[in-house]
């Protein structure tokens, strides 16, 4: 086995963990926008509970990318690819982080009605999780057009949390008794946002392993 199909063999096991996260990571926020929605506390629970798998993933990929530059030590194009996955890897987790964020705050929501109707965050979700399933893809194919392309598209979660923010202050304004339940939904939308910031950084990795420029994009 020549080295570089030693090398090529050991990433697609990386590259195959960082796939199944980014499944158990759209289960993941699937099940807390359900969650919020039915304000399901088993719901809620299980998701928090699942997050051990993700965070067991994140430190196999890891130990597995020190252990593929250790042994294989392998140059220019595919140090970066080994580099940009434990970044990846890194950021993904902090996104399950930010589901189960949504989860835990459903479970101190208890039984309290939602403030309104949830059609804005659920779009919110539903846009994050298409872009990290193309940012994924985009890794995979190494198309660092692909990964400018969805790291533009932030801004659309970003205006989309601004419209969830400014509705619901100004639903505290007129009423004090919604601070409460308006600061929950706050929370919940804050986490989407941020699953679309994580977004961005691995549209950034992609373009990095791609062209050796590291430049953030979204700022």
């Amino acid at each position: 086995m020549t080295s570089q199909h030693a090398f090529d063999q050991k990433f697609i096991s990386i590259r195959d963990n960082l796939l199944r996260i980014g499944q158990l990571i759209d289960v993941a926020i699937d099940r807390a926008l359900t969650a919020l929605k039915n304000q399901d506390e088993n719901l809620a629970r299980q998701i928090i509970a699942d997050d051990v798998t993700i965070n067991d993933l994140r430190f196999t990929v890891e130990e597995d990318c020190l252990a593929l530059i250790a042994t294989q030590q392998p140059a220019a194009s595919d140090l970066r690819a080994v580099i940009s996955a434990m970044n990846i890897v890194n950021d993904m987790e902090r996104m399950a982080d930010h589901a189960t964020g949504i989860a835990k705050t459903v479970i101190r929501m208890g039984n309290q009605p939602l403030l309104k109707q949830l059609n804005d965050i659920p779009r919110m979700g539903n846009f994050a999780r298409d872009m990290l399933k193309r940012s994924l893809d985009a890794f995979l194919a190494r198309d660092a057009e692909a990964a400018r392309a969805i790291a533009a598209q932030d801004d659309e979660i970003d205006h989309m949390y601004k419209a969830v923010f400014d509705e619901v202050i100004q639903m505290m304004a007129r009423d004090p008794n919604a601070i409460q339940g308006g600061t929950y939904l706050l929370w919940c939308a804050h986490n989407l946002e941020r699953i679309g910031d994580r977004v961005t950084n691995i549209a950034e990795r992609v373009i990095f392993m791609t062209t050796g420029t590291m430049k953030e994009l979204n700022f």
